[in-house]
């Protein structure tokens, strides 16, 4: 968690792109997957009012850590762009791989480079905390999923784990709404928790 000696200085946070199409354009694979994602998001309005809200009140901006070849980051970082948007909240978006000093202030369970990481700040730079990875629903959805899909865990490399990863990913992608709205669920709690 950042401390009050935390890399990410109001410099550093606008140092990031600055949009999502900055990031579709500065990424050279994976383009389709967020555009899939992003294309079929429509947040909830209520859930929307309610972050524009404290946006408004608060001036909260979120920084987002990521990389283009996660799923997780295909299915989220679309979710943050569009409550961006919605919400008039700032954004800026860094790639992990090329700022590792600030991937070290948010791991996941304190050891995990886990991403997305979505870290919420105030108007003021004052850190109010990430969000890590996936929304707990995701967690547990997928955990379902791979037991049901291999059984016995994922084959070596070869056709048979190719066609199970298939499996896989097209049972987690019809599965992808749910999470994307839990997701914003999760986002608002947080910011509703740090903010009260």
């Amino acid at each position: 968690m950042a401390s009050e000696t935390s890399v990410v200085t109001p410099g550093r946070f606008a140092s990031g792109l600055d949009s999502y199409p900055a990031w579709l354009d500065a990424i050279l694979e994976r383009k389709a997957e967020f555009q899939k994602h992003y294309d079929e998001y429509v947040p909830q309005a209520a859930d929307i009012a309610a972050v524009k809200a404290l946006v408004k009140q608060h001036g909260v901006k979120v920084l987002v850590i990521g990389e283009h070849w996660c799923p997780d980051v295909w299915r989220g970082l679309p979710v943050i762009a569009k409550i961006a948007e919605a919400t008039g909240m700032e954004m800026r978006i860094l790639f992990r791989d090329q700022n590792k000093d600030v991937m070290a202030e948010f791991l996941n369970q304190g050891q995990f480079e886990s991403i997305p990481v979505f870290v919420f700040y105030d108007r003021n730079h004052r850190c109010l905390g990430p969000w890590i990875e996936r929304p707990k629903l995701a967690t547990e959805q997928m955990a379902a999923v791979r037991k049901r899909v291999m059984p016995n865990g994922a084959p070596a490399e070869g056709p048979e784990r190719d066609a199970l990863m298939l499996q896989y990913r097209e049972e987690t992608n019809q599965l992808a709404g749910e999470w994307r709205h839990a997701t914003l669920t999760e986002i608002r709690e947080l910011l509703e928790q740090k903010l009260k």
